[in-house]
């Protein structure tokens, strides 16, 4: 009897962590969520969708929107879920924004202060998001002045892109998508929710946005309701959402 009862612990066990590795425990504590769907894998357009969690499930808060993502697309990010394989795979450079699910790290911008419970960042001249893979500093946004000039040779994002890139102001306001945290090699790296260029302008694997949006999100997000953000093709996401304890997309009910 006593063997049966060790048996049967092993097994809940092993289930438990199976479901932790596999399931939505990732995220299960999440009570707002971000969601961005696409028409497909190669489609560099999208629509944006906000969710509070009730005792009742997901609650759609206010309009979906329209956004902007990479120029070639979507592809499987490393974020909250396990890693999947059955559509193209992130990789540096390939103009790619991540599919999955992320946290919801910091907000930053220009400006000294911003409308936001997120932890901010005041964007500096000398602050980098280090794109150079296999820098220990890789995927992380960085003070030149701090790490020095050496440690950000070589990348290509600038964060205050005011002064660096004629006056651009895609990252006027924005927040970090929490995508290769674990800086895998080659996996990609600066991954944000910002600012676009023009609804017509797509991204190099970001998500970019109406600076209107941005300030709601902004606005909304708390980092003690454990904000996630959702990217997925339409088909997939239809496919991952009862698994994944996703919202219900309005027009996937009708």
């Amino acid at each position: 009897m006593r063997n049966v009862v060790l048996l049967t612990l092993a097994l809940a066990f092993v289930g438990n962590a199976l479901a932790a590795k596999n399931g939505s425990t990732a995220w299960s504590d999440a009570r707002q969520m971000v969601v961005v769907t696409t028409p497909g894998w190669d489609v560099n357009h999208g629509t944006l969708r906000t969710y509070a969690r009730t005792a009742d499930g997901w609650k759609e808060i206010g309009q979906p929107a329209p956004v902007t993502i990479g120029k070639a697309g979507a592809a499987w990010g490393l974020g909250l879920n396990t890693p999947r394989h059955d559509g193209p795979v992130k990789r540096e450079g390939d103009l790619r924004s991540p599919a999955g699910v992320f946290d919801i790290g910091e907000a930053f911008g220009y400006a000294a202060k911003a409308g936001t419970a997120l932890p901010y960042r005041a964007l500096r001249a000398s602050d980098y998001c280090v794109d150079v893979s296999g820098s220990p500093h890789y995927n992380r946004i960085v003070d030149a002045k701090v790490v020095g000039e050496k440690a950000v040779e070589g990348s290509t994002e600038p964060m205050r892109r005011d002064i660096h890139v004629n006056g651009d102001q895609r990252y006027a306001q924005g927040f970090v998508i929490e995508h290769n945290p674990q800086q895998r090699a080659q996996g990609g790296s600066c991954i944000f929710a910002h600012l676009w260029k023009s609804p017509m302008d797509a991204t190099t694997g970001c998500t970019a946005m109406a600076p209107s949006l941005m300030h709601r999100l902004l606005a909304w997000l708390r980092p003690d309701a454990h904000p996630v953000f959702v990217l997925l093709p339409t088909p997939a996401y239809q496919k991952l959402q009862g698994e994944w304890h996703l919202p219900v997309l309005q027009e996937a009910s009708r």
